[in-house]
């Protein structure tokens, strides 16, 4: 347990956010995105927003760090104190000297915030030299204590790579390490995890937390993990529409919410288990002895030496017709290496591959194409993997033209708006474009797009891991739907054990490329037999000390 805490009634707020209210300029009128939120901020506390997508959460924060779109409109009641000053007023120069130094915001997609054609290094040190005039040595130097201290292995070789280099979750701790390096007052992180795994997860946060506490620094923790909040916040706004349905102290909160909808909210975790197979199923996918290495360099421009990464180190894999199979696994494992390779979007050095009883691994991209319909894949992060210059329909369409499926514009069409039914879309969207819709839509978007192919085997890469819990608790049942009606096999790639629990069949755990523990869901699970797996079931499903 959190230990006590100076009475907040003897300390100064460091932030006092009085009746935040943005309106945001739409085609066709206003929409009025936030009303009337109020918060305080005290030195040493963390104060938690948390609701569904589209609640209204990270454009609060953004007003706070005077960070929102041209066509967003603050109201002129709103106030945001910061040392006396109101920060909903100032001038942007003076903005501009508090933002990154003394308030520093964590971002929840870091592969859109970090600059993809600069090393992670020199994205640390911009601030660094901008904001404390270090100089570029001693700034290189803080880079990589930065990294070394967000928990990132062989920080003097990552300081120099770019941020396509690293996985999803290492972004993440750069974006993190770039939030820290000047020691702020406040901290703003939005969805600071969403994309670590559990045991990382639960290290970023107590090293947020141990920050908090050495240096006062007070926290602005937007999420839609519950867990996280009860164990990290000490106050909480429930945000529903854009406004506050329910605040208070974070026990009192969880203990005897007052709300429905917190209530709804709390009793969202995901649910069931996955129903069992019956008969005999043939196999859909085989791999064996599948291997991936990549070849990377350490060192500076004139010493540099070479070495070889084993992502994928000899792994097998068996997945029947109708079955899920969950791949877990720390950031930086293998999963998704393993998982693309198996459908050859990554080219391994070694194994076999069967899919449908065909060997694939040999075939060349045109022998391929027949199969490209069969396996699909649905991305992590489906704002990066739909095109915002194309529409719905022709996102969803433009896979049926590739591989030949509809005799016309009108058969395809209609099998659009099929997909679209399918993953509980309404079918008359499809004019629309990406950014129009919440996390949670752009997910049953890039489902759309997959089925609409009628696929058998379907590689879904952390598909709710952005997702907040109600939205993870449609998108399951969803999957679990389409597996019933149509025969889909998954694989299913993830961090999150609670949604592996509900959703999955079998498991295979991941440790630095090589699968340390495998079988059934509920073996694994509730009696895991090394320490690696215990460590992940543990960090996933309690509350960590």
């Amino acid at each position: 347990m959190r230990p006590p805490v100076t009475d907040p009634a003897a300390l100064q707020p460091l932030i006092d956010a009085r009746n935040i209210g943005v309106t945001f300029t739409v085609d066709g009128g206003e929409v009025e995105a936030v009303r009337d939120v109020s918060f305080t901020v005290y030195p040493g506390r963390t104060t938690a927003l948390v609701g569904e997508s589209g609640s209204g959460k990270s454009v609060t924060a953004r007003a706070v760090m005077r960070l929102l779109s041209k066509r967003a409109r603050v109201a002129d009641r709103t106030r945001i104190f910061y040392a006396g000053k109101d920060m909903a007023h100032l001038k942007d120069a003076e903005m501009r000297r508090l933002r990154g130094n003394r308030i520093s915001m964590i971002f929840q997609e870091p592969m859109s915030s970090l600059n993809p054609v600069y090393r992670v290094g020199s994205q640390i040190v911009e601030g660094l030299v901008l904001h404390q005039r270090m100089g570029k040595r001693a700034a290189w130097a803080r880079a990589i204590e930065l990294l070394r201290e967000v928990r990132i292995p062989d920080p003097e070789s990552r300081v120099n790579q770019y941020p396509h280099q690293l996985s999803g979750g290492q972004r993440q701790r750069v974006m993190i390490a770039m939030a820290l390096a000047n020691q702020p007052d406040v901290l703003i992180a939005d969805e600071p995890t969403t994309a670590l795994d559990v045991t990382v997860q639960a290290e970023i946060l107590h090293l947020i937390d141990d920050l908090k506490r050495k240096h006062g620094m007070g926290v602005i923790l937007i999420t839609h993990d519950l867990t996280v909040v009860r164990q990290f916040a000490d106050q909480v706004h429930v945000m529903q529409h854009g406004e506050v349905r329910e605040a208070g102290p974070t026990e009192e909160i969880f203990s005897a919410p007052k709300h429905p909808y917190t209530r709804r909210l709390l009793a969202s975790d995901p649910k069931g288990v996955a129903a069992p197979l019956t008969g005999n199923p043939p196999l859909v996918l085989q791999g064996e002895d599948v291997r991936v290495s990549f070849t990377l360099r350490r060192g500076g421009a004139f010493r540099g030496t070479y070495y070889d990464l084993h992502a994928v180190d000899g792994l097998n894999l068996d997945l029947k017709r109708g079955e899920t199979l969950g791949l877990v696994g720390e950031s930086g494992s293998g999963k998704t290496t393993f998982g693309q390779s198996l459908i050859r979007l990554i080219r391994m050095n070694q194994g076999r591959v069967t899919f449908q009883g065909d060997r694939i691994e040999t075939k060349s991209r045109k022998e391929m194409q027949p199969y490209r319909s069969r396996m699909q894949i649905v991305f992590q992060d489906p704002f990066s993997s739909l095109n915002p210059r194309m529409s719905v329909r022709q996102i969803i369409e433009e896979g049926l033209i590739v591989n030949g499926l509809g005799a016309t514009a009108r058969d395809r069409f209609g099998r659009v708006q099929q997909a679209l039914r399918d993953a509980g879309l309404p079918d008359n969207i499809a004019h629309r474009f990406p950014h129009e819709f919440s996390g949670g839509q752009r997910q049953r978007l890039a489902i759309a797009r997959a089925i609409a192919l009628e696929p058998e085997f379907i590689l879904l890469d952390e598909p709710t891991s952005a997702l907040d819990l109600s939205v993870q608790a449609q998108i399951i049942e969803l999957l679990r739907k389409l597996q019933r009606e149509k025969g889909l096999s998954y694989l299913f790639i993830s961090h999150d054990l609670k949604v592996v629990r509900a959703l999955c069949h079998r498991v295979m755990v991941m440790q630095n490329g090589r699968i340390v523990e495998e079988g059934p869901v509920s073996d694994v699970l509730v009696n895991p037999k090394t320490d690696y797996t215990r460590r992940l079931v543990r960090a996933a499903f309690e509350i960590a000390t």
